[in-house]
Parts: structure tokens; sequence; C-alpha cells
């Protein structure tokens, strides 16, 4: 029996499902969308932008000619080819040599190869942004925290170069709350700390929250080593490139906590307090680094020290699948309370496995019950919350927590949806229909060709 078939058979069968449950009535869904007032940067500016942000950094101590070490995680951030190559333009016109370093801690296996390969995944190449991309798992020790005696690591590429600039988007982080979350700050702590630093951090931040250890280290950083500064990016709830910001040194967390407020008013959320099933069809680490993002669905169970957020409050989570650009690695799965055969397939239990053992949250690598077909999921999330009525229950279907723009939703949402100035009623509620068990529907952000009824 090869892998697949072994993983296969830990999968509930259909018919196994429905007998335990019985009769569970399946709720009609339509298809609603997100109204959102957005101001995207033109994609063909991006690069122009971005060339702009960077040359604006202070470079005064850079030697003609020197090196510029450009940091790139590993998130799906969009527009990111255009505006790493466009801060390799910056550089360039500088006068500077600049090569791209992978600042992303222990993702791709934690191998110099993997992490190389990440980047070619997000379009980030020697070819596409024109420089040379040094991709090492070495680092260099810079100092220790005054405190702690923490050793404060670095990619050692990096060090060596004359000046440090990372780029990255500012976002709410998963795992806790604080001035800085996921932003620059956390890229040079964590993503240029590589796998050592990574893990550095996270075990530390089981006495010492992640929230007061980022920003003390980055003032180490940034007090030994040569950061010239770093190109913020700030998507809005599109996942479109809305602000692209040079942030100097002397204004590093500053700034940047100043962009988180922004980056929490324009992230893309669940237009429904109360749900009483989510299924999503993907979760990945190019969509959140817990795979679905906790902000979005409400749930923190692996953080250590930190409090879930408040709202929304959702009974059951139905995942379907993993993304391919997460290559297997199902960080985040343990939120789900249910999952198809599919994810059981697709996951790569080492790599997985070592990015949860860097973050400390093994608990989000716990496998749910897996189910044989999406019926089965549904039936098996419904038959758990109590009595269902078809009319009243709150089901919700999202591509992903990052794709949040079209939702297939239960005549409930429906019926609400039509009442609300920000959503919009795309299709009337029909009989959900499935093909050999399966959704026959596409993904809701795949969904094309719709008519507005509510405009007939």
């Amino acid at each position: 029996m090869d892998s697949n078939q072994s993983r296969r058979s830990l999968a509930v069968p259909e018919r196994s499902i429905l007998d335990a449950c019985g009769e569970t009535p399946l709720p009609e869904m339509g298809l609603i969308e997100q109204v959102w007032e957005t101001d995207p940067i033109p994609q063909a500016d991006v690069a122009e932008r971005a060339s702009r942000a960077l040359q604006s950094l202070p470079f005064d101590d850079v030697p003609a000619g020197g090196e510029v070490a450009l940091g790139v995680g590993s998130r799906g951030i969009a527009n990111l080819p255009g505006i790493v190559a466009g801060a390799v333009d910056g550089v360039d016109e500088l006068g500077y040599e600049p090569f791209v370093f992978p600042a992303m801690g222990s993702h791709g296996g934690a191998t110099a190869e993997g992490q190389r390969e990440m980047l070619a995944e997000l379009g980030v190449s020697e070819s596409s942004v024109g420089c040379e991309i040094r991709s090492s798992m070495e680092v260099t020790e810079v100092g220790r925290t005054a405190d702690r005696d923490v050793p404060v690591v670095a990619d050692a590429n990096a060090v060596a170069a004359d000046a440090i600039v990372p780029i990255n988007r500012i976002k709410p982080h998963t795992d806790f709350d604080g001035t800085v979350e996921s932003g620059l700050s956390k890229m040079l702590v964590i993503g240029m700390g590589k796998q050592r630093g990574a893990k550095i951090a996270h075990d530390w931040a089981v006495d010492w929250s992640l929230r007061d250890m980022i920003p003390e280290i980055t003032d180490r950083l940034l007090a030994e080593l040569p950061v010239a500064g770093g190109v913020a990016i700030l998507e809005d709830q599109h996942d479109d490139t809305t602000r692209i910001e040079a942030i100097p040194p002397e204004g590093f967390l500053d700034r940047e906590a100043e962009l988180l407020e922004t980056a929490y008013d324009i992230m893309p959320t669940l237009p429904f307090p109360e749900l009483d099933v989510l299924i999503l069809d993907r979760q990945g680490k190019d969509i959140s680094g817990q795979g679905m993002d906790t902000n979005v669905i409400g749930r923190r169970p692996f953080a250590i020290q930190e409090p879930e957020p408040d709202s929304p409050d959702v009974k059951r989570i139905y995942t379907r699948g993993l993304t391919e650009t997460t290559h297997g690695n199902a960080m985040g799965m343990g939120s789900a309370d249910f999952v198809h055969e599919d994810l059981l397939e697709e996951i790569e239990m080492p790599t997985t496995l070592i990015n949860a053992l860097t973050a400390s949250t093994t608990r989000g690598v716990r496998l749910p019950p897996a189910v044989e077909t999406d019926r089965a999921g549904l039936v098996a999330a419904l038959s758990t919350i109590g009595v269902v009525d078809p009319t009243t229950v709150r089901v919700l279907r999202a591509a992903d927590t990052m794709h949040l723009h079209r939702l297939y939703a239960s005549r409930a949402l429906v019926d609400e949806a039509r009442d609300r100035d920000d959503l919009r009623v795309l299709e009337d509620p029909s009989p959900i229909r499935f093909e050999s068990g399966d959704f026959a529907a596409p993904s809701p952000h795949e969904k094309s060709g719709v008519e507005n009824p509510e405009q007939d």
C-alpha cells in the first residue's frame, strides 16, 4: 500500500457518516458579494513605486558599489515579483549591488534549496527580479538581549552586506496581538533569523511573549546591523497592493505600528459575526502563517499565552484541501473540525512538523477527522451543532481566509444580506449540487458570469 492509499484509508466513508448522523437536512445556498471601497495601485505602477520608495531610504554609509541585501519572505503577497524587481532597480540606480536573500525562518523545509524554490513559486527568481539570490540557512550571532541574554542571530549573507532592506507586507498576526505584528520587524527577527532564529524566538515566546520580544530584538538588530530601513506593503480587502512605503531605521517600530492599525481597518473579514458552519476550500502558508487566518476564523487554539479573537464565533470549520504553493505544509489544520481526504493526500508531514516545531505550535498540526466527500463533511459538521433547520442555519463557504469577496451563503445569511449596504446578493439560494459526493459548484472566488437578481 502506497502512502496516499494509507492516508486515504484514514478518511471515514460517506456512507458511514450518513448512517451515523441520520437524516440531516442541508440548506440551500446562494452567492453573495462583499462591497468594498478600495484604491489599489495600478499594477503597471507597482515596480516604479517600489523603486522610488527604496531610493528614499538613507544609504549614506554604504560605499560606492556596496552590496544591498533585500529580504524577501514566503507569504502570498500581491505583485511581489514587481515590487522586488522595482526595489532591485532602485538599488541599481543608486549605484549599489543588490542581492535577494530568503527571509522566511524555517519555511521551505528549513533548507537553502527549499527556500529558493519557495521564492520561485512566488515568482521571485534571478531572472524575474534581475539580481542574484543568495539562499543559505547559515546564521551569524550579532548580539544578545539585555535582560534575558537571548542570542540574536541573522542570515549570514545579510550580515556581510553593506546594507539590509526587508521587503514585507504589514498585516495582523495570527498568533498574537501587539504594537507590531506581521511585517518588517517580524521579518528581521524571525524571517532573517532563519530556522535557528525562528526557533529561538518561538521557544522564548512561551515565557516572553512575541508582542514584547519582537520590538526588543528589532531594536538590537537595528543597532548591530546596517539596516537601511524597510519597504512596507499594505494590501486592501481584495488583496491588491494599496500602499508601498519606505520606513527609515529611526522610525521603524513607530511607523510600522501606525501602518498596522491601517492594515486592521482594511483586512478582509467574514461579514457575519456568528456562523454555524464555515467551509474553506483551501488553506496554506501562502494564505496565512497558520494556514487559516486566525483573525478571520476567530480561533487561536495553538497560541501560547495569547487570547483568542472576540469575533467571529464559528461553531464548525470544514477544510477541503491545501493550496499548491504551500508545498504540503498543513500548518494550522488543527483549527478545522473536519477535513476532506484530499487534504490528507496533499500533506508533507516533514515540512509541516518542522514548521510546527520551529513555531512551538504542535497542536496546530493535529489531524482533524477526515471524511471521504464534501457531503460527508457538511453533514458531519451540521449534525454536531444541535437541531438543524435548513432555513435558519448559518453556513458560509469561502475559497480561503484571504479571498472573501464572493461567498456561498445559506438562505438565512442571504436574507440578512438583502438588508445590508455592505453586501450584495448575486444568486438566490438553490439546492446544493454534488458530483460523486463533492461540491459541483466551483470555488466562490472563481464563480463568473453571475447576475445580480436584486437588479433585475
